[in-house]
């Protein structure tokens, strides 16, 4: 079985396992514009919890919704380390303790945000969303295609800032 090499996304051309920037002529995002209405369809979830949460006239429905808001936002936290595990295991991202770290710890701050739970769970996810996205852009944004980064910085601010609102709004409508 031989190795594939792997394929540079448009406008990019790896080099000893990392990307290096060239200008695109090409205008649009290099993955599709449909990769990016499913990224940005992802935010749904993100919306409909709070707004269930608000109008749902029982507690434990408005429970329930903090948790899928929790559990949602805990799979999104992993997945983002998994996109960095996969891109280095594919050789596409340069390897070591940095980006094993990088690549792991946000499934740990995941599962740690469900165990946590609640309004403390939610805060966790969103302090680690944050820092994650700050690795990503001062760490390794080098290595990254610029689409890539655009639609992660987008998609961290809007996840961040609906998680907030659901863990200010579990108090008012009387979460823990």
């Amino acid at each position: 079985m031989t190795a594939r090499a792997p394929c540079p996304a448009k406008g990019q051309t790896v080099r000893s396992g990392s990307f290096r920037r060239e200008p695109s002529s090409a205008p649009g995002p290099s993955f599709g514009a449909a990769a990016e209405i499913a990224a940005y369809a992802g935010l749904v979830p993100f919306i409909a919890c709070p707004v269930a949460m608000a109008f749902l006239p029982s507690y434990e429905l408005r429970l329930l919704a903090q948790q899928i808001a929790l559990a949602y936002g805990a799979a999104v936290l992993a997945s983002v380390g998994a996109v960095h595990w996969g891109l280095a295991l594919a050789g596409r991202l340069t390897w070591g303790p940095q980006r094993i770290a990088g690549a792991i710890l946000p499934g740990v701050c995941a599962a740690a945000s469900v165990v946590l739970n609640g309004q403390r769970g939610l805060a966790l996810l969103v302090v680690s969303l944050g820092v994650f996205w700050l690795y990503e852009h001062r760490s390794v944004g080098e290595e990254l295609p610029e689409d890539y980064l655009r639609l992660r910085r987008n998609l961290t601010m809007a996840g961040c800032c609906l998680l907030a609102f659901t863990m200010i709004l579990s108090d008012s409508v009387g979460l823990a």
